[in-house]
């Protein structure tokens, strides 16, 4: 399929299930929405999957990996080897989103949707996998031209679909993105700024720890970069193509991957988030398949999540990426599903209501 076809297919979740679902929520022994957001987490997924039995027992997370051109204008406190670096230590095992996903039972997958560096991995220890997707060796300096043609946009979003359906297609019940890319919150921050109309200055905030001055040059590389490009806010793609990254792009069809098979999706942090930008403009339903796992600290975030009215679960003053936001997050889902599936109706447990 291409993608109009894909996105003529997503249809919105099924809304009367929700509806069965929040009667079974009343019939509960607890007080009415005693569990507050818990609640509407388990009744959308039932919305989702259209069944009073959801299951989100089985995990697996999709870091997409890419490099960016515009870190050669220093808006990265980290060189552009630790992409192909941590890109390693994910398939070790020895990450923040590795560690946190095992917690909650979640599969690592790893793509490199485009990294300059080469890596091998039959020479990765653990039982990770990592899918190569190279769209290209990073994107080129969106300070100075487009990222990507728009061709290699769709194919970053189209290559982010196939691997998430076949997810999908192989049991994965909850699925989780995460990124890894020096640099590539100056890109997603120029999406944002091109996608929701936020001031450049309220969407440009310190990605890895970067100073005052340094936060300065980035707000006025991201102008100079929406200035050259001007990227058209009514289309996903061409903002992908002219300031977005490959990773970005591979989110975005992860959310479409989840709203095509009716299954939910968390996303991560800042990167995550303008993926789901890229993935609303191209299909805005497919965000009711959507999570926000967390608000990030990054500046623009919370301004991402409120213009595509998503409330995230956490808010934990995180800004790690790799998706480790939305894999503590799955574990307040699963929770969720639990307390619907689980705690005895009044009728059943023998409890009176009066």
């Amino acid at each position: 399929m291409d993608l109009e076809q894909i996105v003529k297919q997503i249809q919105p979740i099924r809304s009367e299930w929700v509806e069965k679902a929040r009667e079974h929520t009343a019939r509960l022994a607890i007080p009415p929405r005693a569990l507050g957001r818990l609640h509407d987490i388990a009744e959308r997924i039932c919305g989702i999957s259209g069944a009073l039995e959801p299951d989100v027992a089985s995990k697996a997370f999709l870091v997409m990996a890419g490099d960016h051109g515009v870190v050669s204008d220093g808006v990265s406190a980290f060189p552009q080897e630790v992409t192909g670096e941590m890109v390693k230590n994910f398939l070790r095992g020895g990450a923040g989103i590795n560690v946190l996903a095992r917690q909650v039972g979640a599969r690592v997958f790893v793509v490199d949707m485009g990294i300059i560096a080469d890596v091998d991995p039959g020479h990765c220890e653990g039982d990770n996998r990592l899918h190569i997707c190279k769209v290209g060796r990073g994107t080129g300096n969106i300070a100075r031209g487009p990222a990507m043609t728009r061709s290699q946009a769709e194919q970053s979003v189209l290559q982010g679909f196939k691997i998430a359906s076949e997810l999908f297609s192989a049991g994965a019940q909850l699925l989780g993105t995460g990124d890894m890319g020096i640099g590539n919150t100056t890109p997603s921050a120029a999406l944002g700024t091109a996608l929701t109309g936020t001031p450049v200055d309220q969407m440009v905030g310190r990605g890895t720890g970067i100073d005052d001055n340094a936060l300065k040059k980035k707000r006025e590389i991201v102008r100079r970069a929406l200035d050259i490009n001007r990227p058209n806010p009514e289309d996903g793609l061409d903002a992908l193509a002219k300031v977005g990254g490959f990773e970005i792009g591979g989110i975005a069809g992860c959310i479409l991957a989840g709203a095509w098979h009716r299954r939910p999706v968390v996303i991560d942090g800042f990167i995550s988030t303008a993926g789901a930008l890229v993935a609303h403009s191209l299909c805005p339903v497919a965000i009711d398949y959507v999570f926000a796992g967390h608000c990030s600290q990054e500046a623009g975030h919370r301004k991402m999540l409120d213009y595509l009215g998503l409330e995230p679960i956490l808010d934990l003053r995180m800004r790690l990426g790799e998706g480790t936001g939305a894999a503590l997050a799955m574990g307040v889902i699963e929770g969720a599903v639990r307390v619907f599936k689980e705690v005895l109706t009044f009728e059943d447990a023998g409890v009176s209501k009066e």
